[in-house]
């Protein structure tokens, strides 16, 4: 096979690059329409009533951490993520607890209920739906509901996902039903892309209008302290006059980037549709095998990610030497994650002795393969068989 299979890409067709131009060849290539436009495509998709559109996933967990967060405030979040997870709440001058993960790759959502109500001095729970497949809404709910807890979730994973709770009702994910603030991101390999890009999602308009402030270096155009500079002697306010009473920074997202954005977004439907697709074929390629897929056939999973546990010293292999055979066949694969609390940075600051078991060994494991919507059938015929083929039965 000549081509090379990444584990994840964009997927971009002559719609986007013609959004993309339209917006080349408007008056704004920066906060302008667009950037609104995206912002209400977003609210639609997640049912969310307000998002604040940003310049990357990073940026959008860093504002919402200090939104939510005062500092000294410990957290507790997963050690399976990405490192801008944990790394917000250090932002924002708060300390980070670990909690250890399910089989599933998500945080333990009865551990974590259990840390939260044992220990009123974690502040906030920061849940990520890893891989895209939500945590369980129903022991959120009850953490909302039965303790004083402020809670991001972090859904850079899960754009499009759904979750059933035991009454039956949907809880999209970005929805913030049971949180205060819900983060997405638009990288190149989750589900839509707008090249780099990030939103917060929120139901509270308090929140919604600092976001904003706190987006564009903290400036604001109203509730302003300097009257005698905010208005001529005639009473009218100055045309020019803004003031930045706290400091903010520069998270602004282009008009560019939000009309790709919107082109994406109007697709996401059919690309989860076809993530799901992808995953039932993996599920019974590698049915009855060694290769064991991180979690069965979940309908509600947008499949951001297919991770698959392989138990490699038992096939004589090592992780290195596995994915390395792969990549000379073309196949690109990647480890997610590398155990947060595992890194220098968080073992100088007293992390990596935590107990957590579940993530040691599924770090030892895991694997994600490739899974994108443009990945035909015979393309994954042929990943599925070389993986396979590698692996003793």
């Amino acid at each position: 096979m000549d081509r090379f299979f990444p584990y994840g890409r964009q997927c971009i067709d002559q719609d986007d690059i013609e959004k993309v131009v339209e917006v080349l060849k408007s008056d704004y290539l920066t906060t302008g329409p667009w950037v609104d436009e995206f912002e209400e495509e977003i609210c639609k998709t997640t049912g969310s009533k307000y998002a604040v559109v940003v310049s990357n996933g990073t940026a959008a967990l860093h504002l919402a951490a200090l939104v939510l967060l005062k500092k000294g405030d410990k957290v507790l979040t997963t050690p399976n993520t990405f490192l801008a997870t944990a790394n917000s709440v250090v932002y924002a001058g708060g300390e980070v607890v670990f909690c250890d993960i399910k089989e599933d790759g998500n945080i333990d959502m009865e551990k974590a209920y259990g840390m939260l109500k044992n220990d009123p001095s974690i502040k906030a729970f920061f849940p990520v739906h890893f891989s895209g497949n939500p945590v369980d809404q129903d022991i959120l709910k009850k953490i909302r509901e039965e303790l004083n807890i402020k809670i991001l979730e972090d859904c850079a994973h899960s754009i499009g996902a759904t979750f059933r709770m035991k009454d039956n009702s949907i809880v999209k994910a970005g929805s913030c039903t049971f949180s205060d603030l819900s983060i997405l991101s638009f990288h190149p390999v989750k589900h839509i892309t707008s090249a780099e890009g990030g939103a917060i999602t929120t139901n509270s308009k308090e929140q919604y209008d600092r976001l904003r402030k706190l987006r564009t270096h903290g400036m604001q155009k109203e509730g302003f302290i300097n009257k005698d500079m905010a208005f001529s002697e005639d009473g009218e306010e100055n045309p020019w006059y803004y003031e930045m009473q706290e400091i903010g920074f520069n998270y602004r997202i282009t008009d560019l980037q939000c009309a790709l954005g919107i082109s994406q977004i109007k697709k996401l439907d059919d690309f989860v549709a076809r993530r799901r697709e992808i995953a039932r074929y993996y599920d019974e390629a590698f049915k009855d095998s060694p290769v064991i897929p991180l979690y069965e056939y979940n309908e509600n999973s947008s499949y951001h990610l297919y991770v698959i546990r392989v138990k490699y010293k038992k096939n004589d292999l090592t992780r290195s030497a596995f994915m390395n055979f792969l990549r000379e066949k073309n196949i690109g694969t990647q480890v997610h994650y590398i155990p947060v609390n595992k890194q220098p940075f968080y073992t100088k600051r007293g992390h990596g002795k935590e107990t957590i078991p579940v993530m040691d060994k599924y770090y030892e494991e895991c694997i994600s393969i490739p899974m994108y919507p443009m990945l035909k059938d015979s393309d994954l015929k042929y990943i599925s068989n070389t993986i396979l083929s590698k692996v003793k039965i």
